[in-house]
């Protein structure tokens, strides 16, 4: 294939780091938190996609970098679940699963909701609205630029900075966190552009309700806004079978 990817004997995707942009290693920081990053954004965008077979030979090579760091940087994705070896049959990026999906999203659904009531208590600092308003305009820029994950990039940083409007420092990385297993599906959803456009939507809602400082209904916008990617869930699972735990 183009891309590099091959297939073993049991049609296991193989390889595929070909596209993947690594860049230079920078030899004055720990090598690991550089590959690190490089594979879990590979991972998280699709790029590595669930049930493909990795290496630690082959990201080295791809890294030119020594064993020792490439398996730290294995044991933080492990960590992360976002790959699962298997004895005797090798390294694998982890596939979807839906109870951790769900387990995911009843988290940040509770996450969110604590802060737009907290938003609504306190009222949204001009500068935060501001900043709001401008990610929804960027985000309608990208539907027209048909760039997905630019537009994924702007949807994270949406709710990344309604968390940071409510002062709490922790809530940020809380939130970056258990989200994570969501990225993957949200991903695949975000590859239809008449649903990005329903998103814009539902932030300008969010941005609405939040700054009029109704509660009840900035309430009801976030659970409608976070329940776009359940909606969808049952189409991108049959659709994309083989991404899924069966």
């Amino acid at each position: 294939m183009s891309d590099g990817t091959k297939t073993s004997d049991n049609d296991v995707p193989v390889g595929g780091l070909a596209n993947i942009a690594f860049g230079q290693l920078e030899y004055d920081r720990p090598t690991a938190s550089q590959i690190y990053p490089v594979l879990k954004n590979a991972i998280l965008k699709m790029d590595l996609e669930p049930g493909r077979l990795i290496s630690e030979m082959e990201v080295g090579a791809r890294f030119g970098a020594s064993r020792t760091p490439v398996r730290e940087a294995f044991a933080q994705l492990r960590e992360a679940d976002l790959i699962t070896t298997r004895p005797s049959r090798g390294t694998f990026v982890t596939k979807l699963n839906l109870k951790r999906f769900l387990e995911a999203h009843f988290i940040r659904e509770a996450i969110e909701i604590a802060n737009v009531t907290k938003l609504c208590d306190i009222g949204l600092a001009p500068e935060f609205e501001q900043e709001l308003a401008a990610l929804i305009v960027m985000q309608q820029s990208m539907v027209d630029q048909d760039s997905d994950l630019a537009f994924q990039a702007l949807d994270d940083q949406f709710h990344l900075t309604l968390a940071r409007a409510t002062g709490f420092e922790r809530v940020v990385g809380l939130l970056e966190r258990e989200k994570m297993p969501l990225d993957r599906l949200r991903v695949l959803s975000l590859r239809n552009a008449d649903h990005q456009l329903v998103l814009i939507e539902e932030h300008k809602s969010m941005l609405d309700t939040i700054s009029r400082r109704d509660k009840s209904a900035a309430i009801e916008a976030t659970r409608i806004h976070l329940g776009s990617i359940l909606n969808a869930l049952s189409s991108l699972a049959k659709k994309h079978a083989d991404y899924f735990d069966e």
